[in-house]
């Protein structure tokens, strides 16, 4: 039987969309109050952590990715967005979206955070945002439509059970390649970690 013209039509979307998804990779990580740095960026193992990121990222685009999704949470989402921009001046060509959960993800934190927050999703090529405000199935949504659109998944995942987890799987189980770094614990912090999570709760959340 002969195809129709919508037939036809909806293959060759489905073929567009497949090679684009296969240039696209995501982002997954611990938010700040899990990782052992908190939110002290200036720790050495979180300067380490950037490092390589930025490395599995520009090795990603030398292997033809161009397009990546970040779920903009304060922590490894922001900081891998962030790297994707720094880029684009290097790559020109390369892409970044924002993926947000909810419209008002933002709305407990402080004005420093959201401020970092807004300069990203204003330099983006493209933000799209799944509800208008939170509900309890939005982030794993969100997660799994990140998943789902991309070949590669870059994770900062320390092998604990969570939300990184949760997505690590639904990746594997899609067939996802997933590159894992590992967040590093064998140089010793310059602070407190205690006292890094009481600054980090000030710092980020409005009370």
């Amino acid at each position: 039987m002969e195809k129709t013209k919508i037939q036809l039509i909806k293959e060759k979307c489905e073929v567009i969309m497949e090679k684009f998804n296969s240039n696209t990779v995501c982002f997954t990580g611990h938010r700040v109050q899990k990782l052992p740095w908190r939110a002290n960026e200036n720790d050495p193992r979180c300067k380490k952590m950037i490092e390589e990121t930025q490395g599995k990222i520009i090795e990603a685009i030398k292997q033809g990715k161009t397009n990546f999704i970040s779920g903009m949470a304060i922590g490894f989402d922001m900081i891998c967005a962030e790297l994707v921009l720094e880029l684009k001046e290097q790559y020109p060509y390369i892409t970044l979206e924002c993926a947000l959960p909810c419209q008002d993800q933002d709305a407990k934190w402080n004005s420093h955070v959201r401020a970092r927050y807004k300069k990203i999703l204003e330099k983006a090529d493209k933000v799209r945002c799944l509800y208008d405000t939170y509900n309890k199935e939005c982030m794993q949504e969100r997660n799994e439509y990140m998943v789902n659109n991309s070949s590669l998944i870059i994770a900062l995942y320390d092998g604990k059970p969570g939300g990184t987890k949760k997505t690590i799987e639904h990746a594997k189980s899609l067939g996802k390649e997933v590159v894992e770094i590992q967040p590093n614990t064998d140089i010793t912090p310059e602070r407190d970690e205690q006292e890094e999570f009481i600054e980090y709760l000030k710092t980020h959340f409005q009370f």
